[in-house]
């Protein structure tokens, strides 16, 4: 498998570019991280097989099918990994919608704004994708602020397909 990758855009302090297999050791630290199981999910990634499967059925097959999908969100100054960010297409939502998680270490200083804002900037000028929804947990907090922040409007409660929990959906 290629382990080039594109790069999609920059903000200040951030890159955000496509996910390759050479990211595999921080897929599985991102994807057992505290925020990431309690917010998010298990996905069952604890090994670097599970990590490419998981790479490779996700984000990479995104980039074939639909033009966009999860990137990764370095540091532009070491090119450190800190945290995932992109675009997603569900069968049950009318649109693409955002998603974002950073390492716990790098929460807090601003980057999850940067990089989502940028990324929904993105989404209406580079890939003219009108409007991207948002879900999360009522009880995100952060989340919900964050999606506020960058201009996405609460539209209603919904259920979750995977496992009917409560999410809040948002729309640009």
């Amino acid at each position: 498998m290629e382990t080039t990758h594109k790069n999609i855009l920059e903000t200040d302090r951030l890159a955000l570019r496509e996910l390759t297999f050479n990211d595999t050791d921080f897929i599985i630290k991102l994807l057992n991280s505290p925020g990431w199981l309690k917010f998010i999910g298990d996905r069952n990634v604890r090994t670097e097989e599970q990590a490419k499967e998981y790479l490779l059925n996700g984000p990479i097959k995104s980039y074939h099918e639909n033009g966009f999908g999860l990137y990764l969100v370095e540091l532009k100054h070491n090119k450190t990994s800190i945290g995932m960010c992109g675009l997603l297409k569900r069968e049950y939502l009318e649109h693409p919608d955002i998603g974002f998680a950073l390492i716990p270490e790098e929460a807090g200083k601003g980057y999850a704004f940067e990089i989502a804002k940028a990324t929904l900037d993105y989404a209406k000028d580079t890939l003219k994708i009108p409007h991207v929804m948002a879900m999360t947990m009522p009880s995100n907090k952060s989340s919900v602020r964050l999606l506020e922040r960058i201009g996405l409007k609460f539209l209603k409660n919904i259920s979750s397909p995977t496992n009917g929990e409560e999410l809040l959906l948002f729309r640009n």
